[in-house]
């Protein structure tokens, strides 16, 4: 069989103001070279699309570098070794990589992680045994400094990472874990995945509805949504709380400077800590999180969840679905 010398790929084609559009995309045709020496070329069998895109897609300096205009987008991304210059990499492997939105990528052997396809489906590697699952972890039990015992809340809980962060909590322990989700069908998900208490964010003020699934406060707080999510948590906190600052996808599409949380001043009386998040400054944690991971997959302990949408071409609308609640678990592009 004689190999494609093309391949298709998706560009920025403009900034988005607000929430992006699909005009703020393009699919185009691109030459595909072969592999220099030391490189691989990977056919795409899965791409991932993160909420975090959003702000690379912004012209603002931030902890990674953002998209630039008419170049192809990146991300998480598993695929096929179908052409090897480099022995330690042959053709045939499944790989993990950074370069996703399009549909093969020429990459350096040393930029590449092998997988194993027989131990879990090839897209879990994007989630549940990838970044999502690291992030939960790392986050629940590194950041904020989980115990034993706590009350756990979990914002933007039936996504990829928080359901995750409650189910890790549940089997480390927690006293009681505690969810928000967009819909009815997300808030009784919540429930099958173990969760003590679920509600819908749309029914009521999160703080009325935080209170009532938490009468004795809560400890933890897993932070993504932040808006009027961290306001109630910073209210319902008992002394010494910790939230973990992961996310805040209520505001990534703001077009003007959200309001800080209007009690944040509760913080100092109740000795609170509020630590920011990244998962790339927490990759000591990454051995540990697999062998966990691993052992509670085999026995059947954490079940996750993935929303699946078809083709490259379908990947920018797959990103603005994302971003309005259109997922349960995580979400990720066949390719």
């Amino acid at each position: 069989m004689t190999q494609s010398t093309t391949t298709r790929r998706i560009v920025l084609a403009s900034r988005p103001q607000g929430a992006p559009a699909p005009g703020n995309f393009r699919l185009e045709e691109a030459e595909l070279p072969a592999p220099g020496p030391g490189q691989v070329l990977v056919a795409n069998r899965w791409m991932s699309v993160d909420p975090y895109m959003r702000g690379r897609m912004n012209d603002a300096k931030s902890y990674v570098p953002p998209f630039r205009v008419d170049h192809p987008l990146d991300g998480g991304a598993v695929g096929e070794v179908i052409a090897s210059a480099a022995a330690e990499v042959p053709v045939g492997t499944t790989v993990l990589h950074g370069s996703g939105w399009r549909e093969h990528a020429l990459l350096e052997a040393s930029a590449v992680t092998p997988v194993d396809p027989d131990a879990a489906p090839a897209s879990a590697y994007l989630g549940v045994l990838g970044m999502p699952g690291l992030t939960a972890y790392a986050g629940l039990l590194g950041a904020a400094r989980f115990t034993p015992g706590d009350t756990v809340f979990v914002s933007g809980a039936a996504g990829a990472v928080g359901s995750l962060v409650g189910q890790i909590a549940r089997l480390s322990g927690a006293a009681r874990v505690i969810g928000s989700a967009g819909s009815p069908e997300k808030v009784a998900r919540l429930l099958e995945l173990g969760f003590d208490a679920a509600f819908d964010y749309h029914d009521g003020p999160v703080v009325e509805q935080l209170r009532a699934a938490a009468p004795e406060g809560i400890d933890v707080y897993f932070d993504n949504v932040g808006g009027e999510h961290l306001e109630a948590a910073i209210s319902v906190l008992n002394p010494r709380g910790r939230v973990c600052l992961c996310g805040a996808i209520a505001q990534y599409n703001a077009t003007e400077p959200p309001a800080a949380p209007r009690n944040l001043a509760l913080a100092i009386g109740k000795m609170l800590t509020l630590q920011g998040f990244l998962v790339g400054g927490w990759q000591d944690m990454a051995p540990e999180f697999r062998e966990r991971m691993t052992g509670w997959l085999a026995a059947g302990e954490i079940r996750w969840d993935q929303t699946v949408r078809e083709g490259l071409e379908n990947a920018p609308q797959a990103f603005i679905d994302l971003l309005e609640g259109a997922n349960t678990g995580k979400m990720v592009v066949a390719l």
